[in-house]
C-alpha cells in the first residue's frame, strides 16, 4: 500500500477506540512533511525594472514627466579624486547631493490657490542626502524628489552663495575652539562641534494654508544658536564650514 502523506496545516494526534479491546492505542502519524518554499524567478518586465535601489526605465521610454510638486534632477557625478589628486575607489566616493534640474511638475494646490514649482529647469540644486527615488534614464542617473526635499539653489560653485529654499537658512558655522580653558591644544577630532553661527541667507519661508509665503523670523547677519546635530553641512571653496537647516532647528538669536 502506498504511504499516505499529510499536509503541514496542523495535523495532530488522532486517537480512536477499537470495540472489544482492553486498551486504546493511539494511531501515530508520520511527522508533517517539510515544506519547501521555492522563490519564483521574477518575470522580465517591459516597463519599469527594479535593480538594487534604483529603477531603470526601459529604452523605449525616453522622457519622464514629474507630477505635482516633484522635480527631476540629473545627478552630478561623484568625485573620483581627492583635492590632492588621489584616485578614490567606488566604495570611498561620497554620494553626490547635487545636480541639475531637467524637468519640473505642474505644481500643487494649497487651499484654493495653485502653487507652481519655484525652481526653474536648468538650476543647479542641492538636495537632502536620502531623499527621492533614483532612476536611470538614457544611461544617466537621475533623482525624482519633492520640491521640499531640495535644500537650496547654487548660484556658483561655492557653498557661501547657496540660496536656501522654503523655511531653510544658510549659516556660516563659528570656528571651533583650538584650546581648552587651560591652554591645551585640541586636535581636529577632539574639538567640540560648535552650534553657533551667523546667518548668511534665508529662504522665502513656508507656505500657509492659502498658499502664501510666511516670512522667516530671522534675517541675514543674525548670530544664532541651533540644534547640534541638525541640518546638512557643506564646505566653502576656502574651507569655511556652512550648514543649511530649517528655521525650526534654531533655538535662539544671540546678541
Amino acid at each position: 500500500m502506498a504511504p499516505v502523506q499529510f499536509s503541514a496545516a496542523g495535523v495532530g494526534a488522532v486517537a480512536f477506540a477499537t470495540k472489544g479491546m482492553a486498551s486504546r492505542d493511539a494511531l501515530r502519524l508520520p511527522p508533517p512533511a517539510a515544506v519547501r518554499v521555492l522563490r519564483q524567478a521574477p518575470r522580465p518586465s517591459r516597463g519599469l525594472v527594479v535593480r538594487a535601489a534604483a529603477a531603470i526605465v526601459a529604452p523605449k521610454y525616453t522622457t519622464l514627466k514629474p507630477l505635482a510638486d516633484r522635480v527631476l534632477v540629473k545627478i552630478k557625478s561623484a568625485e573620483q579624486k581627492t583635492t590632492g589628486g588621489i584616485l578614490l575607489p567606488s566604495a570611498a566616493q561620497s554620494k553626490p547631493q547635487g545636480g541639475e534640474v531637467v524637468a519640473i511638475g505642474e505644481g500643487r494646490t494649497v487651499g484654493d490657490n495653485k502653487v507652481e514649482v519655484s525652481i526653474q529647469v536648468g538650476s543647479q540644486v542641492v538636495y537632502s542626502k536620502y531623499a527621492g527615488t533614483e532612476v536611470e534614464l538614457n544611461d544617466s542617473n537621475h533623482l525624482i524628489l519633492k520640491e521640499d526635499d531640495i535644500i537650496g539653489i547654487l548660484e556658483t560653485d561655492d557653498a557661501k552663495d547657496m540660496k536656501p529654499l522654503s523655511d531653510r537658512v544658510l549659516i556660516k558655522v563659528a570656528e571651533a575652539e583650538d584650546k581648552t580653558p587651560g591652554g591645551l591644544l585640541l586636535t581636529e577630532t577632539t574639538k567640540e562641534k560648535p552650534s553657533i553661527g551667523t546667518v548668511v541667507a534665508v529662504g522665502p519661508g513656508p507656505l500657509d494654508e492659502e498658499g502664501k509665503r510666511i516670512p522667516l523670523s530671522v534675517s541675514a547677519g543674525s548670530t544664532v544658536l541651533y540644534s547640534k546635530y541638525a541640518g546638512s553641512e557643506f564646505k566653502g571653496s576656502d574651507g569655511t564650514s556652512y550648514i543649511v537647516l530649517r528655521v525650526s532647528d534654531l533655538m535662539a538669536v544671540l546678541s
